[in-house]
Order: C-alpha cells, then sequence, then structure tokens
C-alpha cells in the first residue's frame, strides 16, 4: 500500500464541485466498460448527485466526498481513487470490489466554501469564506433516527440519495470523507478492527503529522485507542446528555450513515485530517494547571462568544429580509453555544476533572473556541453581508456588520498561531490510504 501512495500527485488549491464532476465524467468517458457514471439524486438547489461506479469485483465499496461542504480534502481524493482504478487494471482487480464513488454529497453548500479553496490557506481566510449548514440541513446528520423520545425523519434529498446506494449495494466497505481543522489524525470506525488501526495510526507519520491526543469531538464519544474512536451515535449523545440531567431532545436530531449501514454489517471508516497542525496536539505531558480548571475556562470563554453573536442576532432580528443558508445557520449553532458551555460547566464539575491537563487538551480547548468564533462569527457576519448586498442596509445591520467585521478579524489574528499548514498533497495522501486500507481489512 505504502508504494501506492507515491501515486498521489501534487496539489496547490482543493477542488471546486464542477471541477471534481468533469474529472469523473471524463473517467467515464475515457475508460468505457469499466467505469459508469450515473446520477443518483438531485440536491435542493437542482445540483446532480454523480456516482462513478468502478470496476466488478464481488464486494461493494462506497466512497462519498463532501458530506460538510468546508470539508474539500474529498474531492481530489475521489478524483485520485477513481483516476487509478481506472487506469490500472492490477490494483483494481487486487482491491477485489465494485467500487461506487460520489463526487459531492453537498453541492450547495460546497460552493458556498469555493472562496477559500484557492487559499491563502490561513485560518483567517478560511473564517472569512467559511459556511457549514444548520445540522438539521446536513447530509451527514440527517438519517432517520427514533430513540426514548426522540424521532426524526426530515431526511434531506441529498440523504435519501445515499441510503437508496447504500440500499442498492449493501457495501462491505463505506466511507464518507471528512476532515478536521487543526491538530492532529484521527479516526473513528463502527467497530474495532485491531490489525486496521494499528495501519491508521502509522500513516500520518509518513507525511510527519501527528496523531490526535486531546479531547474527542464530543464527551460521549468512546476511545478505542489513542486517535481511534467508535463512531459517534445519537443514542450514545442522548444518554450522555440525560445522564448530566440536560433534556436531550432539543439537542438530538438525525443520525449518521454510520448508524444506517449497521443492518448490512459493513464496516465504517472516516479519517478526520486537518489543515494545520503543531505538535502540541500529541503532547501528552502534564501542565501546571488542573483540567478541571481547563474546561471552566473553556465554558466561560464559549459563553461570552455565545452572549456576543446572540446579542448581534437580536439586535438585527426584526430588520432581516433574506431567508439566506447563512442566516438560518447563524439561528441555528449560536444557541447552540450555550448548549456547549452548558456541557463543559457540568463536566468541570466531574469528580473525575480533577487531575492535571494535559499539553494537547491545552491545545484542544484553545483551537475548539478559536474554531467555534472564525466558524459561526463568519457565518453570522456573512449573513449580516448579504443583507447588505440586496439593499436592506438598515442602521442597526450596518452598525452591527462593522462591529462584528471588525471583531471577528480580531478573532482571525489571534487565530494564526505557529501552526503548519499541511501540503494538500499529504492530506489526499493520508486521505487516500485509509481508504485502501479500511476497504483492505473489511
Amino acid at each position: 500500500m505504502l508504494d501506492e501512495l507515491d501515486s498521489v500527485p501534487a496539489y496547490d488549491r482543493f477542488a471546486t464541485v464542477d471541477e471534481v464532476h468533469a474529472a469523473l465524467a471524463a473517467l467515464a468517458d475515457g475508460h468505457p466498460g469499466v467505469a459508469t457514471l450515473r446520477r443518483i439524486g438531485t440536491s435542493r438547489l437542482g445540483d446532480p448527485l454523480l456516482c462513478l461506479t468502478v470496476g466488478d469485483g464481488p464486494r461493494h465499496a462506497i466512497v462519498a466526498a463532501g458530506p460538510h461542504p468546508n470539508e474539500p480534502i474529498g474531492g481530489l481524493t475521489v478524483t485520485h481513487l477513481a483516476t487509478r482504478l481506472c487506469t490500472d487494471a492490477g490494483l483494481r482487480r487486487a482491491t477485489g470490489y465494485t467500487w461506487h464513488i460520489v463526487g459531492c454529497l453537498d453541492p450547495d453548500g460546497t460552493r458556498l466554501n469555493e472562496g477559500w479553496f484557492a487559499g491563502p490557506f490561513t485560518k483567517a481566510h478560511y473564517g472569512r469564506h467559511f459556511y457549514r449548514p444548520a445540522p438539521d440541513q446536513q447530509v451527514e446528520w440527517t438519517f432517520p433516527f427514533a430513540y426514548k423520545r426522540s424521532y426524526f425523519d426530515r431526511v434531506l434529498p441529498e440523504t435519501l440519495a445515499l441510503m437508496r446506494l447504500i440500499d442498492d449495494t449493501r457495501p462491505a466497505f463505506f466511507t464518507t470523507l471528512h476532515n478536521g481543522e487543526s491538530g492532529g489524525v484521527f479516526y473513528y470506525l463502527n467497530r474495532p478492527v485491531p490489525a486496521l488501526q494499528a495501519v491508521l495510526k502509522e500513516l500520518p507519520g509518513r507525511y510527519g503529522v501527528p496523531l490526535h491526543a486531546g479531547e474527542p469531538e464530543h464527551p460521549a464519544v468512546r476511545s478505542f485507542e489513542q486517535a481511534i474512536y467508535q463512531a459517534p451515535t445519537m443514542e450514545d449523545a442522548y444518554d450522555y446528555l440525560e445522564a448530566n440531567g440536560q433534556d436531550p431532545v432539543p439537542h438530538i436530531g438525525g443520525a449518521a450513515s454510520d448508524s444506517y449501514i449497521k443492518k448490512y454489517g459493513t464496516l465504517g471508516l472516516t479519517a478526520e485530517i486537518p489543515y494545520w497542525t503543531e505538535p502540541a496536539a500529541a503532547d501528552t505531558s502534564p501542565v501546571s494547571r488542573s483540567y478541571r480548571d481547563l474546561i471552566q475556562e473553556q465554558a466561560t470563554r464559549i459563553r461570552e462568544t455565545y452572549g456576543i453573536l446572540d446579542a448581534t442576532l437580536s439586535a438585527v432580528g426584526g430588520d432581516l429580509v433574506t431567508a439566506s443558508p447563512f442566516l438560518s445557520a447563524a439561528r441555528a449553532f449560536v444557541p447552540m453555544l450555550a448548549e456547549w458551555a452548558e456541557t463543559d460547566e457540568l463536566r468541570a464539575g466531574d469528580p473525575a476533572a480533577d487531575r492535571p491537563a494535559t499539553v494537547a487538551e491545552v491545545f484542544s480547548c484553545r483551537e475548539s473556541l478559536a474554531s467555534a468564533r472564525l466558524r459561526f462569527g463568519g457565518i453570522l457576519l456573512r449573513a449580516l453581508e448579504g443583507e447588505l448586498a440586496v439593499g436592506n442596509g438598515t442602521p442597526v445591520i450596518r452598525a452591527r456588520a462593522g462591529e462584528l467585521a471588525e471583531l471577528h478579524a480580531r478573532w482571525c489574528a489571534e487565530s494564526e498561531t505557529e501552526a503548519r499548514t499541511i501540503p494538500i498533497h499529504d492530506l489526499v495522501a493520508i486521505q487516500y490510504g485509509a481508504i485502501l486500507a479500511g476497504a483492505a481489512h473489511a
């Protein structure tokens, strides 16, 4: 497999939706009898969802890029995977699969991120052109879900297309291509596979990227070993909130694809690969402050951020005239900051928090706060700029947009640390290697 990773070319930018679709179409045209391109669905704004099927192996694998629109590594990865499978018959036969390669699961949202795809690859440029849809508008978190008092069936057209592809192929291996933002590489598996885990842990080091050693994305997430986590489920999130004395129902939405594939015994893998990294991400040495104090400070600063953004939303609420995706996302994410702060406050009160924090945990908390500010502050700022762009420049919108622009610029400046920007080639190679390893161990 390591020799195969050397096939990944150099890149200087991420691919747009149109570029990914054009590449898949060209492969289908250039390799008749080996690859076929078909439409598996339609986005909410009318874009086709395209799937390239390559090979004729007895088992099926699904690889889908763009489940979250701010995560474009997968567009390049699926293009490279499809190219190698189409052009190398030996590789194609050796995998033993029929491959179903989806170019982009959320083309509508991805187009709203394309402003940063060509760089510069700074956190400031990323945050200023960032978009992520509200949770109930995300492909990955709108699968059907029913558990205790929670019920979700508002399945998106894009999610339904992926569900049909899963049901039609009953894959042995399945991955949606995600990536993180800053720190180390980590993975989600829907079941432990020790031999695969060993390979996955070695991959990032080939490119000088550390394994994640800090906080998990959610406290309910369970760890198999360092940087290898059980794929998160809404059932676990529900039970965690309920055990904390919080009402889970307002916070629980749809399930993820990892839950949907369980009925077929499919091996599910997600590789979370960051754009930027620092040595602190992998440093488990203790620091001179307690974990309790770290988490409490995190809660305080998240709550402060919530107060600022919520005050902005409240001030402009009566003047807004658009129904932009930026506005719906801001209205969903800003209240979530208060919920995150509450969860952290409860975690800080846990007796288990009375221990020294680690360097990696301090790093995780710092980056989590920066990410929340750049993401959600940036989305709200884009919403206000959208109002101004359509001529709705009321005094309060103009004033709040100007204030938020200045604050967001300060947050962006504060986020620019000594982090190393990982070459795009390395990001694709790690993701490509994870796909090949996962398929081999399914």
